[in-house]
């Protein structure tokens, strides 16, 4: 799905949500358009990445309702993972293959040959190319993560601390992609306790609605 394709609304209402005995935040509430960015923030345990796992569809809100232009997504689950990347802590990188490999698998889903070529030329990617991915440091393995970001289009961007291990000139890149993205209609959410300057961008702490310590 193209990021285009975002028409209305992407929402979040009287959410709590519980891991185990304890529930970690209750009474959260979204809204995201069209070109629109949302940053998440709070302490350690307020519950940031557990509330975009429940907007990816990877866990169920004990309470409220989560909907896409007014649908629920519990309502088509497939549906809703074919318009999102969720891109946690791990990169979801296989070791075993390239750097061309492991993006050539996200463009086949929904992208081209060109899109991966692109993707890894925009993250300073292209002289490791077809470098096992084993043998690519840490920061260039979490350029490879977010590369499929492009190589793979999608409406909707779930980001999990995305600046983490990046050099400043990666980081650039990366706000300037997530600008492309909101320019193309697409939105982005982001946890993150690092600064990051998306302009327009709403802002959301868990804090006041955190009731546990697990993250």
């Amino acid at each position: 799905m193209a990021a285009g394709e975002l028409q209305k609304s992407f929402t979040g209402e009287g959410l709590a949500c519980r891991r185990g005995e304890r529930r970690v935040f209750r009474g959260v509430a979204f809204a995201l358009g069209a070109g629109e960015a949302l940053v998440l923030g709070g302490p350690n345990g307020s519950g940031k990445t557990s509330l975009l796992r429940l907007m990816a569809g990877l866990a169920q809100p004990e309470q409220g309702r989560i909907a896409w232009d007014g649908t629920s997504i519990a309502d088509d689950p497939v549906a809703h993972r074919a318009r999102l990347h969720y891109i946690g802590h791990q990169e979801a990188v296989k070791l075993a293959l390239t750097a061309e490999e492991n993006l050539g698998f996200w463009a086949q889903m929904r992208g081209t040959a060109a899109n991966a070529t692109a993707a890894l030329r925009r993250f300073r990617l292209d002289p490791r190319a077809t470098w096992p991915a084993r043998y690519l440091s840490a920061g260039e393995r979490k350029r490879l993560g977010l590369a499929r970001l492009l190589a793979s289009p999608a409406a909707l961007w779930l980001l999990d601390e995305p600046t983490t291990g990046l050099d400043a000139e990666s980081i650039e890149i990366l706000l300037a992609v997530i600008a492309e993205h909101r320019r193309d209609g697409g939105c982005v959410a982001v946890a993150t306790h690092a600064v990051m300057p998306l302009p327009a961008a709403q802002a959301v702490s868990l804090a006041p609605h955190a009731t546990g310590r697990q993250a």
